[in-house]
């Protein structure tokens, strides 16, 4: 196939970094969720993604470790002059390698060794976009975007960008070094940014990159209460993808079933139409590891919702309480700082 001459473009706040609409979340093509599929598969797949007209991926160093950046590496070189890339640094690997990270570290000199690492493993001359991957509350937030700065001004680093921020914080790095995106979970199961995020990030001309748009894989209606997750999949340790709480927030899932129908459309691509029609500046990342999850993703952009629909999907969605933190507590704390 062709690209698509058509893909609709997002800015990415006032920064100018122009993306596809649509972006792609790579982690679970080698990580997080369960048995990890065919590289080969993969790579075909990242291409078939820039074919169809997307030019955002999503990756990080934490992801594997290392595997998912050098994947992107080699599906994306051919294709360099065509992509954005955004990865990401912040944690502390685990050296024995039982676990991904054993912590947090955003101490300049960490960054500086991880941007260094990465843009070898992508097999690039810059990263397009380096977030920090978590807050790191033992490094003030200005000496992180100052380490930011000096690797932009070395053209390391194209754009700075922060993962589940408090907006303070925010503030604090974009005095030192303007913050082009902020990414944090967003859909309509994690309307929390509503509050607070998403006026500040539009205040200060930011951004916003929802990850886990589909609630993991929830809001397309694939998954119920009869699911059964590999024991490797990250899913068995989310209090929102306990049985209960899949039993109790089926309702949300309904509720974009009904509207899907009433479009000619499925629940996934209501729930990404529902996200781009909040701002113009908002670039969801939707993973997949399967090609028509890929299209129907994609499609979802042809998906027009009026100001009546939204109003229905807002009036319906107010009523429904959903049920389960969306992290374990370890992780809760390491998300808002």
């Amino acid at each position: 196939m062709k690209e698509m001459k058509n893909m609709q473009k997002r800015l990415l706040g006032k920064s100018g970094l122009e993306v596809s609409a649509l972006g792609l979340g790579c982690m679970g093509m080698s990580f997080s969720y369960g048995k990890p599929p065919d590289r080969k598969e993969m790579i075909s797949l990242l291409r078939a993604a820039v074919d169809r007209g997307v030019t955002f991926f999503d990756t990080a160093e934490v992801y594997g470790p290392f595997v998912n950046e050098v994947l992107l590496g080699e599906a994306l070189a051919p294709v360099r002059d065509r992509v954005v890339i955004a990865t990401k640094f912040g944690f502390r690997l685990d050296p024995e390698g039982k676990r991904a990270w054993i912590g947090l570290d955003s101490r300049p000199e960490n960054i500086r060794k991880v941007a260094e690492a990465s843009l070898m493993r992508l097999k690039i001359d810059a990263i397009d976009l380096f977030y920090q991957h978590r807050v790191d509350p033992d490094v003030p937030i200005e000496e992180v975007a100052g380490a930011l700065k000096e690797l932009i001004r070395e053209g390391k680093v194209r754009h700075f960008g922060l993962s589940e921020a408090g907006v303070q914080t925010i503030r604090r790095a974009h005095a030192v070094q303007p913050v082009t995106a902020v990414q944090s979970e967003y859909s309509l199961w994690w309307r929390k940014p509503e509050e607070e995020l998403i006026p500040a990030l539009e205040e200060l001309g930011i951004g916003f990159v929802p990850y886990s748009p589909l609630g993991k894989g929830f809001l397309t209606g694939s998954i119920d209460d009869r699911t059964v997750f590999d024991k490797t999949d990250f899913r068995t340790i989310l209090p929102r993808f306990t049985t209960e709480a899949r039993t109790a927030n089926r309702s949300l899932v309904d509720l974009l079933a009904r509207i899907a129908e009433s479009k000619g459309a499925t629940p996934a691509q209501i729930a990404l139409a529902w996200l781009h029609a909040q701002k113009p500046w908002i670039v969801p990342i939707p993973g997949t590891t399967k090609l028509t999850r890929l299209e129907e993703n994609i499609a979802s952009l042809a998906v027009d919702l009026t100001p009546d629909d939204l109003s229905a999907i807002e009036r319906a969605a107010s009523s429904i309480t959903l049920q389960g933190d969306r992290y374990p507590e370890e992780l809760n704390r390491m998300t808002g700082l």
